[in-house]
């Protein structure tokens, strides 16, 4: 697949797998890693081999954060601009019919934790921390804070943004910021099983279904239920939904054909 400076990408089977591939430096986001972050993903979702897709960090963490390197020398609407390329993730992936799984380890910090939240699914190795930290030098992870105010009450996701400290797997994993913890040398393992059980649905399903829940959060009951009505309209009138009917009723597996 297409070579990139701060990333490493494959296929494993179904399962497309992007790696920040800046170990040395933590896996800090830099704009060029941010930058190619937002593409590779882009053609996952275009790539119609690839069906799910899972984020990970190679050495010894998933993500601490920004690269302070660049912090420094600009302007107010650079810093703008600068913010709006390390926060595009959240809108790629949301905006993407195939869901992102993020594989943490280590650390998850500031901007790793935002990419976590982010991600529609995670799994977390044992021992793993994660932090919105970066009020501890006069900033805030607003942009993390973005996605990870789906999963929390005000009172927590306050805490974390104004206390800094951080919190463990097996706590992100009870305030639902991930779906599972498991050991660490199973990580890999887990989270490709993760994926594969995604794999195996209907794509058009997942498609629809993680669509709806983007759109839904930010509406009344009343208008949801109205998208509901056309979400599932529009699937019964698919081949996919009435080859899993019919597999159903001969007690088969369903082949998928995501139209």
């Amino acid at each position: 697949m297409a070579g990139y400076l701060t990333l490493l990408v494959e296929r494993k089977g179904k399962v497309g797998v992007i790696t920040l591939n800046r170990p040395e430096k933590f896996n800090t986001f830099n704009s060029a890693m941010a930058s190619e972050l937002n593409e590779a993903l882009i053609k996952m979702e275009e790539d119609p081999e690839v069906r799910a897709v899972i984020v990970k960090g190679a050495g010894k963490v998933f993500s601490t954060g920004i690269a302070l390197g660049e912090f420094g020398g600009k302007t107010e609407e650079e810093y703008r601009d600068w913010m709006r390329l390390m926060d595009r993730m959240h809108l790629t992936i949301a905006e993407m019919g195939k869901p992102v799984i993020a594989m943490v380890h280590g650390y998850a910090v500031a901007n790793g934790a935002g990419l976590m939240a982010a991600a529609d699914f995670a799994v977390a190795a044992e021992g793993t921390r994660i932090g919105t930290t970066a009020i501890n030098v006069g900033l805030l992870c607003t942009g993390p804070l973005s996605s990870l105010v789906n999963s929390l009450g005000k009172k927590k996701a306050l805490e974390m943004l104004l206390g800094g400290e951080m919190i463990d797997a097996r706590e992100a994993e009870r305030l639902g910021l991930v779906n599972r913890v498991v050991q660490k040398e199973r990580l890999e393992e887990e989270t490709l099983e993760f994926a594969q059980k995604l794999v195996e649905k209907s794509p058009i399903a997942l498609a629809e279904g993680k669509r709806f829940y983007y759109r839904a959060i930010d509406m009344p009951l009343r208008e949801r239920l109205e998208l509901n009505s056309e979400v599932i309209a529009r699937l019964c009138m698919t081949g996919d939904a009435m080859e899993g009917v019919d597999a159903f009723r001969s007690k088969r597996m369903p082949s998928w054909k995501g139209a």
